[in-house]
Formats: structure tokens, C-alpha cells, sequence
């Protein structure tokens, strides 16, 4: 007969015997498979990666952080879980790899044209691109005067400067390269004038065109770097005189195409034109200047012209600024104005 000391000591050990037991054919399971598993060249088995447990490998004790269940016999895969009733040659998720198929970039936008590669559809004074107005609804007027320069143009309005220095009227004079470099001195003083802002009229007076078309029997640049070369000469010879580049750019005769617009606002210039005609090329009587400066309305910029002096500008602008500023108006220049 044997004491109770030696049943509990014997049950111990069987217990012992069926955990050790029951570990060793795990291991022995595990290595089985890893042997039957070849490793592939990037180092996964069986189509998923080395160290990853598939969704149908019972969970390890390391995996849950629990003690393992009791073995009960009915294997893995048997009614637990959604899968339940799959059977083990029941397709498997496709597991994850490390080189998951990218997917297919997205064509490249095709490249906007470059403005000198477009064929221009628009032609004139107001044409995309090109400011007339002042954006507001305040009573201001800009007054802006060209100096168009060459044979018949690099004369100077001497009487029309005195009236906007009597007057205190603020203005843009656009000034182009020919009128500038037979007027140096005077553009240097006009530059430290603060009620002037200079602007820049071009080179040699032409329409701005990338094609070649004429305006008032002038014929126009003919090609986007004939444009650049309208613009930028005079741009470098203002900026040399004074110190200042101009923000703003009026081509000789006012007429451009709209790519040419779009060249010139790439050079970082604005393209201005005007909603009032003041004295259409200095041809206009005093009395008629008189009435065009007149129909301003808020925002207006008038074109005139300060290179002839025996037109009827000077005359005109003297009558028509003191009755403008009894109906309210207020004279600015372009300046920092947003312009539409």
C-alpha cells in the first residue's frame, strides 16, 4: 500500500512527463515544417515572409502571452473562427510579400505651349491680358502720357509739364527709348518728380505682335524675341537713368496680340492701355480733350501725349482738371493700384 505522500508525487510526475512530452512534439512539428519550407531568395517561406504567422497557423504562446490551451484533439482549423469548415485545401488569403506590385504611375500632363508657340487669335488696344481700369469704385482718375520719341515725336510739351506742376496733378508718362535718349536730362528730373511714376513705352514704338502685323501703318514685332527686345531695351535704359525698373509697359500704338501680352507679363511687366481716349495721338482740338477727360468715370485712365507741343493737350487738360475734381475725382497715378 502506498502513502498518500507517494499517489501525489507520482501524479506530479506524470504531469510532468505529458507537458515535456507534448513540447517536444510541438518542436518536433516545427522543425518538420521548417524542413519541408525552402527558403526562398529573399527569404520567405511558402510565399510569405520569414517570421510572419499565416492565418491559418495556430497562435504560439509568445503570439496570445497566455498559457497554450489544452490539447483536445480536434486539430487546427476545426469550426473556430470565420473560416470555420474551410478544410486545409480551402484557397488561403493572399498573403503580404515585401514586393507588392506598384501601381501604375499616372501619365505626365501634357506641357502647357510656350506663348511664342501658340499662334495668337486676338489683335487690337483691348485685347486678354491688357488693363484699362483702375479696380474701384472711389472717384480716381489716372492720368497717363505718352512720349513716343523719334523723327516727329521727341519734342517736349513744356507748357503741359508747367499745367500739371500748377495744378498738382499726379501722372504716368511712358516714355519710350527714342524720346528718352534725346531728352536724358529731363527723364532724370521727371524721375525725381514725386508726383511722376515713369513707365516704359517700348523701344522703338512698334504694336507688340509675335507675327508681324501692323497698326496705323507700323509694322509690328514679328517674333517673341522681337518682343523681348521691344520691351527689355527700354526696360535697362529707364532702369539706368533712374535707379527704378517700371512695373508698367504700353506698346507704340497701343495694339498687341495676346501672346505677346502674356511674354510681356512673364518679364514681370503689366500691360496698360486705357478706357479714355484724351486726345487720340495729340490730334484732338483743347475743347475736345476737354470733353473726352470729362466722361471719366471712377477708375478711368485716360491716354494723352506729352511730345507735341502744338497739339491741344496742355490746353485741354488745364480746363478739364479743376471741373473733374468738383464732381469729387481725385488724380492718382497707376502706382500700387490693382489694375482690371
Amino acid at each position: 500500500m502506498t502513502s498518500n505522500s507517494d499517489g501525489l508525487g507520482d501524479a506530479v510526475g506524470r504531469r510532468r512527463f505529458l507537458l515535456l512530452g507534448g513540447t517536444a512534439a510541438l518542436l518536433a512539428t516545427g522543425c518538420a515544417r521548417l524542413l519541408r519550407e525552402p527558403e526562398t531568395a529573399s527569404g520567405e517561406r511558402s510565399g510569405r515572409r520569414a517570421g510572419s504567422r499565416s492565418p491559418t497557423d495556430p497562435a504560439s504562446p509568445s503570439d496570445l502571452d497566455t498559457e497554450p490551451p489544452p490539447d483536445t484533439g480536434a486539430g487546427p482549423d476545426t469550426g473556430a473562427g470565420p473560416d470555420a469548415g474551410a478544410g486545409p485545401d480551402a484557397e488561403q488569403p493572399a498573403a503580404a510579400t515585401d514586393h507588392d506590385a506598384e501601381a501604375e504611375p499616372e501619365p505626365e500632363p501634357e506641357p502647357e505651349p510656350a506663348p511664342g508657340d501658340r499662334t495668337p487669335t486676338e489683335w487690337g488696344e483691348r485685347v486678354t491680358g491688357i488693363r484699362t481700369r483702375i479696380a474701384t469704385d472711389e472717384r480716381l482718375v489716372a492720368l497717363t502720357f505718352d512720349g513716343c520719341g523719334g523723327p516727329n515725336g521727341s519734342d517736349v510739351d513744356t507748357v503741359l509739364l508747367d499745367h500739371l506742376a500748377d495744378l498738382a496733378v499726379p501722372a504716368t508718362l511712358f516714355l519710350n527709348a527714342r524720346w528718352i535718349r534725346a531728352n536724358r536730362g529731363l527723364t532724370r528730373e521727371l524721375a525725381r518728380e514725386a508726383r511722376f511714376e515713369l513707365a516704359n513705352h517700348g523701344t522703338e514704338h512698334r504694336p507688340l505682335s509675335v507675327t508681324g502685323r501692323e497698326a496705323y501703318g507700323i509694322r509690328g514685332t514679328r517674333s517673341p524675341d522681337e518682343v523681348v527686345t521691344e520691351v527689355m531695351e527700354c526696360q535697362r535704359l529707364l532702369e539706368e537713368l533712374t535707379g527704378q525698373p517700371p512695373r508698367h509697359f504700353r506698346s507704340g500704338t497701343a495694339y498687341a496680340d495676346e501672346v505677346a501680352v502674356e511674354i510681356v507679363q512673364g518679364l514681370g511687366l503689366e500691360v496698360v492701355n486705357f478706357d479714355v481716349l484724351g486726345d487720340a495721338g495729340a490730334t484732338f482740338s483743347a475743347a475736345q480733350v476737354e470733353r473726352a477727360l470729362l466722361s471719366a468715370r471712377p477708375g478711368s485712365i485716360a491716354l494723352l501725349h506729352l511730345n507735341q507741343p502744338g497739339s491741344g493737350t496742355a490746353t485741354g487738360v488745364a480746363a478739364a482738371v479743376p471741373q473733374l475734381r468738383e464732381r469729387g475725382f481725385t488724380f492718382t497715378t497707376l502706382g500700387d493700384h490693382r489694375l482690371v
